[in-house]
């Protein structure tokens, strides 16, 4: 959601080429960039890698030994480097958006090719990594540890190179300048198009949503359905749980074939789908960024229950636009409250959609990323219709 809010920004003013990685030779279900958005665009295949346990942990005992952090040697090794170097080769650019700090390292490359470089950061890795490291057992808070510090020394190396680096949030920016003083960074915050879902009956259900295989969403369904979720069934017993989301294969083991827990797998329309529950819940316990969940339950009218590490960097405010609970118990009486109370729960969702539509929509934040492209291309609105090929 976050690349495609710039992409379709970037597509409004310059002809876009897009160079994007896919797993394997195929791209799978389909080009998910409408013509409208790209002129031209070129595809990586990434090397398949095996999904299981073994398979992760013999990869990353490599990256460990190796000091490479996670990602960085899949989305940079020589076969992907070779493939966007013949795709950029003979172009020239106004301007190049790296997306992903793992990719950051393709600077010197586009720095052959492009006036100026941007980079957008999802998320600051090395936060991620420490808060891993602070909640996991062993060996993998070992492991989270040492790619924290991998990636501390990476994110110094190259924030301060890039013309401009886009962070999340306010909290976030702080953070990056607190690691490299030398960098540019300005705020791009996450956000999701000016579109609504229909109005529909809400269904005795709360909700969550994300891809499931990630590690915090992981360790939020994990923590939420071993500390949270049967005592909420047991005070309330037609209460359904919905995992809206794909990848959700990697949760299963810890649902324990709870017949009152229905995952959707991949879907089209994620706020639609929110819609159709009474309470999101948003229990994750590490995160860095902002939470796109967040903003779609919003989106949808629904009133919210996270964590504050989930609702952290967002302009949500405990009683006016959600609840914040951070220990199981605070968990249950929330939810059981919004549960109770239906004046609250709608209260609270109209409260989020306000926050959407007046800060957090495409149309709102791309004024300021425009502003933020101005002072690198002095005649970007001259060039908004043309770049060299």
């Amino acid at each position: 959601m976050r690349t495609a809010s710039i992409l379709h920004f970037l597509a409004a003013h310059f002809r876009v080429h897009l160079v994007c990685f896919t797993a394997g030779e195929a791209v799978a279900g389909g080009d998910p960039w409408p013509a409208d958005t790209v002129d031209d665009r070129d595809w990586v295949s990434l090397p398949v890698h095996r999904k299981s346990w073994a398979a992760r942990a013999l990869r990353n005992s490599a990256r460990w030994l190796r000091g490479v952090a996670p990602l960085s040697d899949r989305f940079c090794g020589s076969g992907s480097r070779e493939q966007v170097a013949r795709a950029i080769s003979g172009r020239q650019y106004e301007l190049a958006v790296v997306e992903h700090f793992w990719c950051a390292s393709y600077l010197e490359m586009l720095r052959r090719a492009a006036r100026r470089v941007v980079l957008d950061m999802h998320n600051i890795e090395s936060a991620l990594h420490a808060q891993c490291a602070r909640l996991d057992g062993w060996p993998a808070r070992w492991v989270h540890g040492r790619f924290a510090g991998i990636s501390i020394q990476a994110e110094r190396k190259w924030l301060p190179q890039f013309d401009l680096v886009l962070a999340a949030s306010e909290i976030d920016r702080l953070r990056l300048l607190d690691l490299a003083p030398g960098a540019r960074v300005a705020v791009y915050p996450n956000a999701i198009p000016l579109r609504f879902p229909a109005e529909g009956e809400e269904e005795h259900s709360i909700a969550f949503s994300g891809n499931l295989e990630y590690h915090p969403n992981v360790a939020a369904v994990r923590w939420f359905a071993r500390e949270i979720w049967p005592e909420l069934r047991r005070r309330d017993p037609l209460l359904r749980w919905l995992l809206i989301g794909k990848n959700d294969k990697a949760v299963r083991g810890c649902l324990a074939g709870d017949p009152r827990i229905e995952t959707t797998g991949a879907i089209e329309n994620s706020p639609q789908a929110l819609a159709r529950a009474s309470v999101v819940v948003v229990p994750l316990l590490t995160g860095s960024g902002t939470r796109i969940k967040i903003l779609e339950a919003w989106a949808a009218g629904r009133a919210v229950v996270s964590t504050r590490i989930g609702a952290e960097g967002l302009p949500a405010l405990d009683g006016e636009n959600l609840l914040l609970a951070d220990s199981p118990p605070q968990f249950v009486e929330a939810v059981l409250a919004l549960l109770a109370n239906v004046d609250l729960r709608r209260r609270l969702g109209r409260a989020g959609r306000a926050v959407v539509e007046q800060q957090l929509c495409w149309p709102v934040v791309w004024r300021g990323l425009e502003e933020n492209l101005r002072t690198l291309l002095p005649a970007f609105l001259a060039a908004r219709n043309a770049i060299p090929n």
